[in-house]
């Protein structure tokens, strides 16, 4: 059985933001970047929680929009000099269409 579920459309996620996917584990936000490359982490950030999908997204990183702490989007890992992680979910793009692996 498969786990990949669809999502949206690229272009429902602005270049630069994100998108949440509702989940039973918690909100997942979805982001685009300038690239077109597309990201899924756990929205929430590991240093007091803030909504990651409310950050600023640079590259392939997202700022926390509440203390600035830095998560890599591709690892779901907080840039030095801070430390925590956040889930990162598996997430592709087919025929302009955006999947996302729940489990």
């Amino acid at each position: 059985m498969s786990n990949w579920k669809t999502i949206c459309d690229l272009t429902d996620i602005p270049v630069l933001g994100s998108r949440i996917v509702r989940a039973a584990s918690g909100d997942i936000a979805v982001f685009r970047n300038a690239e077109d490359e597309v990201f899924a982490v756990h929205d929430k950030c590991p240093h007091k929680g803030g909504p990651l999908s409310q950050g600023i997204v640079h590259g392939k990183s997202v700022t926390c929009p509440l203390h600035s702490w830095k998560i890599g989007l591709d690892t779901g890992e907080a840039q030095a000099p801070d430390i925590g992680c956040t889930k990162k979910f598996d997430v592709k793009v087919e025929n302009g269409v955006v999947l996302l692996n729940v489990m």
